[in-house]
């Protein structure tokens, strides 16, 4: 019996599971692979990375917008299953000062897969020498029942990549 399989039976909620999709054309990697520890080590929680071939961010799944960095690097939302995920562009990318980032969502936003959250330019982050892998993050992570990842490799944004549920 699992550790926490005392918790599975309390809410009546079977609509807890999301699916969720490449917010990104690229290589969809687990975060294991991604060349931050902070990241691939889970410190911020459990995800994936995709490794982007464009620069139009999309949202990974339905949800609403509840943070927008001034540094233009990353997005938070909120899943309708009230999982939070942490858009993330680029590694080390908050010290560019939003430069080659563009936003363009705001808080309170609803989002679905065909949501453009944010826009960013390639080039420049290769300028600037920096990892431009998009990290999808789950940042309540005591809220996740499960995650899969199902599907790794070339994607296209908005194909099915996994699923999460919460509890």
């Amino acid at each position: 019996m699992g550790m926490f399989d005392f918790l599975k039976g309390k809410s009546g909620n079977s609509s807890s599971e999301q699916t969720l999709v490449s917010p990104v054309n690229g290589k969809v990697i687990a975060i294991e692979d991604v060349e931050d520890p902070v990241f691939s080590q889970k410190m911020m929680g459990d995800g994936f990375g995709v490794e982007p071939s464009d620069g139009d961010i999309y949202a990974p799944g339905s949800g609403k917008v509840v943070s927008v960095f001034p540094t233009q690097h990353a997005v938070g939302l909120e899943l309708d299953n009230g999982v939070e995920v942490l858009v993330h562009i680029g590694i080390d990318t908050v010290e560019l000062g939003g430069a080659p980032f563009d936003t363009l969502v705001k808080e309170g936003d609803k989002v679905t897969p065909d949501t453009k959250i944010s826009t960013v330019d390639l080039t420049a982050l290769a300028e600037a020498g920096k990892e431009n892998t998009v990290i999808i993050v789950f940042s309540n992570m005591d809220q996740v029942e499960n995650f899969e990842l199902s599907t790794t490799g070339e994607t296209s944004k908005g194909t099915e990549i996994g699923k999460i549920s919460s509890k």
